[in-house]
């Protein structure tokens, strides 16, 4: 059974996914496979040396991020470039890691995936999970997790997909608003249905 897993920034996604994988989930981390397909070594970090050449690369090959960043913030067609080359292998060896845990490891696997929904990728889930908190609490966790002013935080806010949109596109809801008890019972009780749904959570 694969779940999609996301959220908004600030909403608490990464709480939610600690939650499920103490509880037996197989997570599935977009960010982190995305970080590994560009390795050097790997396809993604030749097709990148080859479209956008050494200037985004530091010593051993290893990309240099920040300049990649600079150059797809200025380039609308070097972004969708790099978009063609990455999107492809993230997709495929998150299909790959999906399939490893629930054939080998028996297990419910969880895509934490930010950008599930911006991406087009809700097909490889059987449920879409949101984790949520309005607009106001997600300005507050950022004002004291980041030590920056409101502005800021909603300019970070505005730059994403804006949560209450991504609510429409939820099977499931977890509400972060509330206590860290609160969000736990939700994540049990999400825990429970699937469990009884794939037989198992280990099987």
């Amino acid at each position: 059974m694969d779940i999609g897993l996301t959220g908004g920034i600030a909403t608490g996604k990464s709480t939610v996914s600690r939650m499920l994988r103490e509880r037996g989930g197989g997570i599935v981390d977009a960010d982190q496979i995305a970080r590994e397909v560009v390795e050097p070594g790997t396809e993604g970090n030749a097709r990148i040396w080859t479209r956008f050449g050494p200037g985004v690369f530091g010593p051993g090959r290893h990309l240099d991020r920040r300049a990649l960043r600079e150059v797809v913030f200025r380039d609308e067609r070097a972004r969708k470039d790099l978009n063609r080359i990455l999107h492809p292998l993230i997709i495929r060896r998150m299909k790959e890691e999906a399939s490893r845990i629930g054939e080998t490891c028996g297990r419910i696997a969880v895509l934490d995936t930010p950008l599930l929904i911006e991406e087009g990728l809700t097909d490889l889930v059987e449920q879409v999970v949101v984790v949520y908190a309005p607009e106001a609490i997600q300005i507050q966790r950022l004002m004291e997790r980041d030590g920056i002013d409101a502005s800021q935080a909603l300019r970070m806010i505005r730059a994403q997909m804006p949560i209450e949109e991504k609510k429409r596109f939820a099977d499931v809801l977890i509400d972060n608003s509330g206590t860290l008890a609160d969000t736990e019972r939700q994540v049990d009780m999400l825990w429970e249905t699937w469990v009884s749904k794939n037989g198992s959570g280990q099987s």
